[in-house]
């Protein structure tokens, strides 16, 4: 009887501390915009939805920002909020776009498990949309690399303004 009243006090203590990581998961992608998720359906692509929402990542070498090389912003898909720009953009070979830094503010981190190592996941810290992950092996003085998933990401070129224009995504 000991046996079992301890398999399910460790059980229910097992159970409180997952609750607690869902709950902190819940609270950082939330960022300060607040829409249900058929609202982000509606305004995302699928593939979108599911990298911003579902912490997807897109294939190697698939995005379109990955060679980019063009002078201006790169914003959330989902809110329009700046959050790096060409100036920290360089060619890590990694097959996704990498920044030597984000825009003050605009980018969240979270520590992420998921497949097994721990790594800093990074989220735009207005909507909670899953960008990436940030890595310590960068080529520049700040040795970062913000590897992101060029489906988190619109481009506003230098001298059109920095903010999504609104319109939807799909």
């Amino acid at each position: 009887m000991k046996n079992i009243v301890s398999i399910c006090l460790i059980m229910s203590l097992a159970l409180m501390g997952c609750a607690q990581d869902v709950a902190t998961i819940e609270k950082a992608t939330t960022g300060s915009m607040s829409k249900t998720e058929d609202e982000w359906r509606a305004l995302l692509t699928p593939e979108q939805y599911q990298v911003l929402r579902q912490k997807g990542t897109e294939k190697p070498y698939t995005g379109k920002f990955d060679k980019h090389t063009a002078a201006g912003s790169y914003t959330c898909v989902g809110c329009g909020e700046v959050l790096f720009t060409s100036q920290d953009k360089y060619d890590a070979g990694c097959g996704w776009p990498s920044f030597s830094d984000a825009e003050e503010g605009k980018v969240a981190t979270e520590k992420d498990v998921s497949l097994g190592i721990a790594r800093t996941e990074i989220l735009c810290s207005n909507c909670g949309g899953h960008l990436g992950h940030v890595f310590d092996d960068g080529p520049t003085e700040t040795r970062q690399r913000y590897c992101v998933n060029s489906l988190s990401l619109d481009f506003t070129p230098e001298g059109e303004g920095d903010t999504n224009d609104g319109e939807e995504k799909k």
